[in-house]
């Protein structure tokens, strides 16, 4: 079997929560946006502005070969645990065999924190809180979505603050940056710190500023085929994309721009989008500005990444759920739905930004959030250290993973983990230290990868890839030629088919065996 199956568990002696961590360690951040494809940000291709983001990923690395779960909840589960999530969550929660990484770091002397979106509260949401899981301190939504306005859920620790959203100059990703900033600057100077930001950026519905969303008119009147064009060129440019990769064919639900009907109404939808990820990448940015002052920045490990690419789910107007309120703030009744004739951004509004724009937003790949194509599962990831990493501006090659920042965290730390979880031996993690790769060496990552929720199964086995759309035919893909995955080889290659659908199938069923379902 290899080394993707079968993991290595670190067996040591728990050590108590009252041991100070070495000065060498360094503080850890975890900034994780949601709903964003792998071209949307300044260093990844895009034109959206990001500068925060891209003066990290000059400071620091950028993995261009890194995976997510294609959905929101599930790679929070892998994030947190090191774990797939078909081991790692059971019933929308953290299995309790499993080791968390605000566990393992609090009980190593670090003080934990959180603020966002946390979204493995059990079915009915609020059963689990971070706090149950190791953060000791939290502010944010307990679901996967909410109104920008007036957030279902909001909660300081475990208590209910949604009254603090009547404020009517209150803007959730604002409030999830300023209460990370806060965080940063009343941890004692002598405590190391892991601080875990969740932002709830750009998962719809479609909220912004109109000052932000101002910031963004017209730009995107070119429409969706020149911004794909746009962003390959600058993708190939800056060394994201090699120069052969061809650009995947326009969704077929997508019309070409000039085609496309309401197009003032479309690039509304893709400026309030852009509005969204700037006004997060501000508040980066003021997380950043809290580590500097408190003389905490130049040893402080840093990632950036995100839980799924683009989504392009059109919100109809007969949708229904906790996420949308009936009505705003001051009494008005909701407008929900993809309407034309409404334009997006305000609270009174719920809407999304549909497929043409998550097709651009996932340039050059094809499909979208819940698809394990590479369109829903390849996403942006930056790292930087200024004391650890010594090469500063690099591409990262290496096949990872959000499991794998959890070991590497670990490892970089140096902490100890228990050989006991509630009574019982805790789950092993599936993940690998990118410790190598932070450190200029050069790093192969995982030889196989495995996915499986939603609408996509899949499988990668170094440059060879099987997915499918459930309940259709398996696609085989070699990733080395065609990374966009438009020439499918399955009716040329089927014993290939074959043995990588027999190693899906030994993999899921030693991932049931191993979470005891």
């Amino acid at each position: 079997m290899t080394r993707s199956i079968v993991c290595c568990l670190f067996l040591y002696v728990w050590v108590p929560t009252t041991l100070k961590a070495s000065i060498n360690r360094p503080d850890i951040v975890i900034i994780m946006a949601d709903d964003i494809g792998y071209s949307d940000i300044g260093c990844f291709g895009g034109e959206i502005e990001t500068p925060n983001l891209d003066r990290l990923a000059a400071g620091g690395l950028r993995y261009t070969n890194f995976y997510s779960e294609n959905m929101c909840w599930v790679s929070r589960a892998a994030l947190l645990t090191g774990i797939y999530h078909t081991s790692s969550l059971r019933d929308h929660a953290i299995h309790p065999r499993c080791l968390t990484l605000p566990e393992a770091l609090k009980a190593n002397g670090y003080t934990t924190r959180m603020s966002g979106k946390w979204h493995l509260g059990g079915k009915d949401l609020l059963s689990i809180y971070p706090n149950d899981r190791g953060f000791e301190d939290y502010y944010g939504i307990m679901g996967g979505a909410a109104s920008y306005f007036a957030p279902y859920s909001l909660s300081r620790n475990r208590q209910n603050i949604e009254s603090e959203a009547q404020d009517p100059d209150f803007y959730l990703t604002d409030a999830i940056s300023e209460n990370a900033v806060k965080m940063v600057q009343s941890t004692p100077s002598d405590n190391p710190l892991f601080l875990y930001v969740a932002y709830t950026t750009a998962h719809w519905p479609l909220h912004a500023r109109e000052k932000d969303i101002q910031h963004y008119q017209n730009r995107y009147s070119l429409g969706w085929d020149k911004l794909r064009a746009q962003r390959m060129k600058r993708m190939k440019r800056i060394g994201i994309l090699d120069n052969s990769v061809p650009l995947s064919e326009r969704n077929p639900k997508v019309p070409a721009w000039e085609s496309a009907p309401n197009r003032e109404w479309q690039q509304r939808r893709m400026e309030v989008y852009a509005a969204q990820i700037t006004s997060m990448d501000r508040g980066i940015g003021q997380v950043i500005d809290a580590l500097e002052q408190s003389g905490r920045f130049d040893n402080t490990l840093i990632f950036f990444t995100i839980d799924n690419g683009g989504c392009h789910v059109e919100y109809a107007p007969t949708r229904k759920g906790y996420s949308l309120p009936d009505q705003t703030r001051d009494g008005k009744p909701m407008i929900p739905g993809n309407l034309p004739d409404v334009m997006p951004g305000p609270e009174i509004t719920y809407q999304s930004y549909g497929y043409g724009w998550a097709n651009a937003s996932n340039t050059p790949f094809r499909l979208y959030k819940q698809f394990d194509h590479e369109g829903g599962i390849r996403t942006p990831m930056i790292a930087h250290w200024p004391r650890g990493i010594p090469e500063k501006g690099k591409l990262v090659r290496t096949t990872a993973h959000l499991i794998d920042l959890m070991p590497t965290i670990l490892n970089l730390t140096e902490s100890k983990l228990p050989n006991r979880i509630n009574g019982e031996t805790p789950m092993a993690m599936d993940g690998i230290s990118l410790a190598p790769s932070l450190n200029g060496e050069t790093q192969i990552g995982h030889e196989e990868l495995y996915f499986t929720h939603n609408k996509g199964n899949a499988v990668r086995t170094k440059n060879w890839k099987l997915v499918q759309i459930k309940k259709q035919k398996w696609e085989l893909y070699d990733l080395r030629k065609d990374p966009t995955e438009s020439n499918d080889l399955a009716s040329r290659m089927p014993q290939k088919v074959t043995e990588l659908e027999n190693r899906w199938e030994v993999w899921r069923a030693l991932q049931k065996k191993k979470s005891g379902w």
